[in-house]
Protein backbone atom coordinates (compact mmCIF):
# COMPACT_ATOMS: atom_id res chain seq x y z
CA UNK A 1 0.00 0.00 0.00
CA UNK A 2 1.22 3.67 -0.95
CA UNK A 3 1.24 5.37 1.42
CA UNK A 4 2.71 3.01 4.19
CA UNK A 5 3.57 2.97 8.27
CA UNK A 6 5.36 0.94 9.39
CA UNK A 7 6.69 -1.45 6.98
CA UNK A 8 5.89 -2.24 2.99
CA UNK A 9 5.46 -5.43 0.79
CA UNK A 10 7.04 -5.64 -2.77
CA UNK A 11 6.27 -8.31 -4.84
CA UNK A 12 8.00 -9.50 -7.85
CA UNK A 13 8.15 -12.55 -10.20
CA UNK A 14 10.46 -13.82 -12.37
CA UNK A 15 9.82 -16.17 -15.86
CA UNK A 16 13.71 -17.78 -15.25
CA UNK A 17 16.31 -17.85 -12.79
CA UNK A 18 18.13 -14.95 -12.21
CA UNK A 19 20.43 -12.19 -10.55
CA UNK A 20 18.07 -10.13 -8.34
CA UNK A 21 19.37 -6.51 -6.93
CA UNK A 22 16.22 -4.83 -4.64
CA UNK A 23 17.79 -1.81 -3.60
CA UNK A 24 15.62 1.57 -2.26
CA UNK A 25 16.83 4.95 -2.21
CA UNK A 26 15.66 8.16 -0.95
CA UNK A 27 14.66 11.22 -3.22
CA UNK A 28 18.12 12.50 -3.61
CA UNK A 29 19.32 8.91 -5.14
CA UNK A 30 20.89 7.34 -2.76
CA UNK A 31 20.75 3.93 -1.38
CA UNK A 32 19.40 3.19 1.87
CA UNK A 33 18.94 -0.28 1.75
CA UNK A 34 19.80 -3.45 -0.25
CA UNK A 35 16.75 -5.69 0.15
CA UNK A 36 17.82 -8.75 -1.42
CA UNK A 37 20.95 -9.37 -3.91
CA UNK A 38 22.15 -12.66 -5.79
CA UNK A 39 20.43 -15.87 -7.76
CA UNK A 40 17.28 -16.85 -7.65
CA UNK A 41 14.99 -19.53 -8.97
CA UNK A 42 11.61 -18.70 -10.85
CA UNK A 43 9.11 -17.97 -9.11
CA UNK A 44 7.15 -15.05 -7.57
CA UNK A 45 8.66 -13.20 -4.30
CA UNK A 46 7.63 -11.29 -1.25
CA UNK A 47 9.31 -8.82 0.35
CA UNK A 48 8.92 -6.66 3.54
CA UNK A 49 10.69 -3.45 3.73
CA UNK A 50 10.34 -2.16 7.55
CA UNK A 51 11.72 1.73 6.52
CA UNK A 52 15.10 0.97 8.26
CA UNK A 53 18.50 1.73 6.33
CA UNK A 54 21.35 -0.51 6.26
CA UNK A 55 22.35 0.61 9.58
CA UNK A 56 19.30 -0.78 11.08
CA UNK A 57 18.02 3.14 11.85
CA UNK A 58 14.90 4.20 10.97
CA UNK A 59 14.41 6.42 7.92
CA UNK A 60 12.65 9.46 7.79
CA UNK A 61 8.99 9.87 6.42
CA UNK A 62 8.98 10.98 2.63
CA UNK A 63 9.66 9.94 -0.77
CA UNK A 64 11.27 6.62 -1.47
CA UNK A 65 12.06 4.48 -4.61
CA UNK A 66 13.07 0.90 -5.01
CA UNK A 67 14.83 -0.48 -7.74
CA UNK A 68 14.42 -4.18 -9.03
CA UNK A 69 17.08 -5.12 -11.71
CA UNK A 70 17.62 -8.69 -13.17
CA UNK A 71 20.00 -9.54 -16.00
CA UNK A 72 16.75 -8.90 -18.39
CA UNK A 73 15.28 -5.78 -17.10
CA UNK A 74 15.26 -3.17 -14.42
CA UNK A 75 11.96 -1.71 -12.92
CA UNK A 76 11.90 1.14 -10.16
CA UNK A 77 8.37 2.13 -8.43
CA UNK A 78 8.04 4.97 -5.91
CA UNK A 79 7.13 4.49 -2.47
CA UNK A 80 5.59 7.00 0.26
CA UNK A 81 6.29 7.14 3.99
CA UNK A 82 4.15 8.42 6.61
CA UNK A 83 5.16 8.15 10.12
Amino acid sequence: PNPFNPTTIIRFSLPQAEDVQLEVFNLLGQKVKVLRSGPHSAGTYTLEWDATSESGQNVASGVYFYRLTTDSFTKSKKMVLLR
